[in-house]
């Protein structure tokens, strides 16, 4: 009798336990539906200033997201490489050092550097300034730190300079080491100062990087300061780049109301000028026939528009292709240049699904 019993219990549990698999299994996967189309107001201004943060873009969601562009100053690539990028929002610059010891670097090594007392807007222009900043289109191929090398005495130590006065306090010593194949170790410490701190950062596959903070009080503290890769398209900041269009290795500059493309997480966008047959309004799918998408980050960069004058360049629109394949027509309504009715620091912009991916 017991074993009966026990064998109508064990067909019972076996039965709740296929009705509730079965009923996981019959749940249906909802998927969002990218937005057919919106406007968005990239809230970049504070009472600090009219660029205070870096606004990110997701067009398939309607959403941006703000950032103080000040809340980090390395970032560290979470792709199978070992890069380090500088937060060109924050002015940041760097240069190495000949020395593997960061107790061993001095400010009188930070004095010696281009680094110090840089000033981008001298004249005659300084020689090969554009070494202390990294690509200009994104490419991770040449950043102003190396590559963290396996070996770590091939690892130097850089100066860093942050938020555009080169000079004390403003100015640190910082070494990057591989943490085994899943990580990065810091070293860091203000230029003056004998002895350093540490600190871990973890590779993380959702963003494109993981960030650090230095030279705003929260001196080496891991931040979140980006979206997950697939969560963003573009962000809209003040930047560093080129300051010559016709030189794609000029030295660098400081723009406000720059445009960056998230080439890292798969995004590709291009310019169309507007014609007499084709304008943003008519543009549809049929249109993109022969189009080349581009995968560098500063194809919108400050092309459209001019900061003087009449602001916002009409002519021109942006097709945004994100990394599910969704297409969209983008254009920027208003700035607060010129007579747009806008307001400076918080730019208006309209886009359309072209393309569903």
């Amino acid at each position: 009798m017991m074993n009966k019993l026990h064998s109508m219990i064990a067909i019972a549990v076996l039965a709740i336990t296929f009705t509730a698999c079965k009923k996981d299994n019959d749940e249906p996967i909802i998927v969002v539906p990218p937005s057919g189309g919106s406007t968005l107001t990239l809230s970049g201004k504070t009472a600090e200033s009219n660029y205070a943060n870096i606004v990110y873009a997701d067009l398939s969601t309607d959403k941006s997201t703000s950032v103080n562009r000040k809340s980090w100053a390395l970032g560290f690539y979470n792709g199978a490489d070992f890069k380090v990028v500088l937060n060109q929002s924050f002015q940041a610059l760097a240069q190495v050092v000949n020395k593997t010891d960061i107790n061993a670097v001095t400010l009188n090594d930070a004095k010696a550097s281009m680094v110090y007392n840089m000033s981008l807007q001298a004249s005659p222009p300084l020689v090969n300034a554009v070494s202390l900043v990294d690509s200009y289109n994104g490419s991770l191929n040449r950043t102003a730190i190396a590559a963290v090398s396996a070996t770590d005495a091939e690892n130097k130590v850089y100066i860093l300079g942050l938020n555009g006065t080169y000079t004390e306090p403003n100015l640190y010593k910082v070494r990057v080491l591989r943490n085994g194949t899943t990580g990065y170790t810091l070293q860091y410490a203000k230029v003056q100062e004998t002895t350093f701190k540490t600190v871990s950062i973890s590779k993380n596959a959702d963003f494109n990087l993981s960030f650090v903070s230095l030279g705003n009080n929260n001196d080496g503290v891991v931040v979140n300061a980006e979206p997950k890769k697939a969560e963003w398209d573009f962000h809209w900041s003040f930047s560093t780049y080129r300051s010559l269009a016709s030189d794609p290795e000029s030295n660098p500059y400081f723009y406000q109301d720059f445009i960056t493309t998230n080439n890292l997480g798969g995004v590709s966008a291009l310019q169309f000028e507007e014609t007499a047959s084709i304008t943003y309004t008519n543009f549809t799918e049929a249109n993109l026939a022969g189009l080349t998408f581009l995968t560098s980050r500063d194809v919108i960069g400050s092309n459209w528009r001019i900061t003087t004058g009449t602001g916002i360049i009409k002519k021109y629109f942006y097709l945004i292709k994100d990394s599910a394949g969704n297409i969209y027509k983008l254009r920027f309504v208003s700035m607060g240049v010129g007579s747009d009715g806008g307001e400076r620091g918080k730019p208006v912009i309209e886009y359309k699904l072209v393309k569903k991916g």
